[in-house]
């Protein structure tokens, strides 16, 4: 009496483990790309804060990175505006730049570690928006501004990351 597998039962074991192979590698890849996206989400938190801060004081939106950290335009030598404002990068993340108040994230694959292909030279926008109360709200990518918000003007660059590799709250 024989014992161990036919080759036949090896060949559909193979078979199987390719198929799910198959579904896994791009789901993967989907994943890891929306990990770099989320990157430039994390980053943009102090501009986020500092652009809030402007406007609050000032009842409009700053017009650049200098203005939203410092109050002003050109920063003053007693600001120092360095990494919290003009030289925002990361792993994935080549810049965060301020215009009329929307923060606008570019990924580069020249960043320290390479950004994927498919998100290289792309850009994710917040933009700012106000209710009556005066709460600012930021809306995501190509998410739906809720017509309650006054939204400060579209930025010149607009989202051009893929819907897939946005993460859920900036494709409502």
């Amino acid at each position: 009496m024989q014992k161990g597998f036919t080759l036949i039962e090896l060949m559909i074991v193979v078979a199987i483990i390719g198929i799910l192979a198959a579904i896994a590698i791009p789901a993967y890849q989907d994943y890891t790309v929306r990990t770099q996206v989320s990157e430039g989400l994390s980053l943009s938190a102090g501009l986020k804060t500092a652009v809030g801060d402007f406007y609050s004081a000032k009842g409009t939106w700053p017009t650049d990175n200098a203005e939203a950290v410092c109050g002003v335009t050109p920063a003053p030598a007693t600001c120092t505006v360095g990494a919290a404002a003009t030289d925002n990068n990361g792993n994935y993340v080549s810049q965060i730049a301020v215009e009329a108040g929307n923060i606008i994230v570019t990924y580069s694959a020249t960043a320290p570690q390479k950004a994927n292909a498919d998100i290289n030279g792309k850009v994710l926008t917040l933009r700012p928006g106000v209710d009556n109360a005066k709460n600012i709200t930021w809306v995501c990518g190509t998410a739906t501004a809720p017509s309650t918000l006054t939204m400060a003007t579209a930025p010149t660059t607009p989202t051009d990351v893929e819907s897939r590799y946005l993460p859920s709250s900036c494709k409502i």
